[in-house]
């Protein structure tokens, strides 16, 4: 059940960061690094790809979808587990 709770958090916590770096590249502020994004996205891919595509943020780029799909699959793993 814990697991559960910090994959919530987790997702969450990518979702908000690809709002607050769409935010960032729009106003010419320092921006998250992919690096970042990318691990949180291995982690919580249902917030990235949510991330991405309500935000209209990193669609271009191929790393970020697999990345995520990779974290959808840890995700689904982990809650049957």
């Amino acid at each position: 059940m814990e697991n559960n709770y910090l994959i919530i958090i987790l997702n969450l916590i990518n979702f908000i960061l690809y709002g607050i770096d769409k935010y960032k590249a729009k106003h010419n502020l320092w921006r998250i690094s992919e690096k970042t994004l990318l691990t949180l996205s291995v982690l919580a891919g249902v917030g990235g790809i949510l991330g991405m595509e309500i935000f209209h943020h990193k669609t271009r780029e191929k790393k970020f979808y697999l990345a995520n799909l990779i974290g959808i699959a840890l995700t689904i793993y982990l809650v049957k587990n």
